[in-house]
């Protein structure tokens, strides 16, 4: 590890999606505050990156999107009536969100994809490499992913995407991306990255998950990037770019995870992801399993 490079310490948020697919709950509820289980979603990315080391976080974020800034927020009358109430274990869990990280905003204005909303952090990050976590992915806190990319990217430099494993009639959800073997398992090196291509046309099956360590040289990039499929500035438009042209910013590695991640940009993998988490539950657990068990079994005999 080279002691020269900057040490990581900010974390970006992209949250200024519209959620259609989750229309209507998401008409005047941004989706990244759709409960899972008890909690939003989005406060399950800011403990990860909390517990990574980064409790500097940037949010961006566009219009109608003030609830996740309140939530983020204190909330004295309710913290209060807790209080009088002497509800300890609510008033706890209302304060965890408020007293997990140093919180900050900026809207993104035009929806101009996901390279335009990580462009929107410049200011904010300025020289350092950072981090960024979409928010529809869900990664278990018994799976460190952010932690191993952090330490592949002072280890490298450069930029490192998280990879996953998927199967071929899939991989046109997803990036995707070219690499080749490197001395360590789950390490790759990539040469290409491809947005969501057709099976015929993918480099491997390893997609693109939500979690990116970028070196800050991608802002430069991001500025000279034309719009890509969808008419939108795309991320791994950019990457592109810098595994092309490593002078410019370094190598793009890539961390190929095979642990346990919920994804809730899909209604039913967000609905799998309620259960999964519920049953994990040591207070809901017990009771929620032998249901769902019984529930199972009826529809099966049915």
């Amino acid at each position: 590890m080279s002691s020269s490079r900057p040490r990581i310490s900010k974390a970006v948020i992209p949250a200024a999606g519209l959620g259609t697919r989750f229309l209507p709950a998401t008409k005047a509820t941004p989706k990244e505050m759709l409960p899972v289980v008890d909690k939003p979603a989005i406060q399950y990315v800011v403990e990860e990156a909390v517990t990574a080391g980064l409790s500097d976080v940037l949010m961006v974020t566009g219009r109608n999107k003030r609830p996740l800034e309140d939530h983020f927020d204190r909330n004295y009358e309710l913290e209060e009536v807790l209080r009088d109430k002497g509800d300890a274990t609510k008033l706890t869990r209302v304060q965890e969100s408020s007293d997990l990280a140093t919180m900050h905003y900026v809207r993104q204005g035009d929806p101009k994809g996901l390279g335009h909303a990580i462009l929107c952090a410049a200011p904010h990050v300025g020289d350092q490499p950072f981090a960024v976590l979409l928010g529809d992915d869900l990664i278990d806190p018994r799976d460190p992913l952010l932690a191993r990319m952090m330490a592949v990217q002072e280890q490298h430099g450069g930029s490192v995407v998280a990879l996953m494993e998927v199967e071929p009639e899939s991989i046109h959800l997803y990036g995707c991306a070219a690499a080749t073997a490197t001395d360590e398992d789950d390490v790759v090196r990539v040469s290409g990255l491809v947005e969501k291509p057709s099976a015929a046309d993918a480099p491997s099956n390893l997609a693109i998950i939500g979690r990116y360590v970028l070196d800050p040289a991608v802002f430069e990039v991001l500025r000279k990037t034309e719009p890509g499929r969808g008419g939108e500035i795309q991320i791994t438009d950019a990457l592109q770019t810098l595994a092309n042209e490593p002078a410019l910013g370094g190598p793009v590695h890539g961390v190929v995870f095979r642990g346990r991640r919920y994804d809730t940009g899909d209604r039913a993998d967000y609905l799998r992801a309620i259960v999964r988490l519920a049953c994990e539950r040591e207070d809901l657990g017990p009771d929620f399993r032998a249901w769902l068990r019984g529930y199972v079994a009826e529809e099966m005999g049915g």
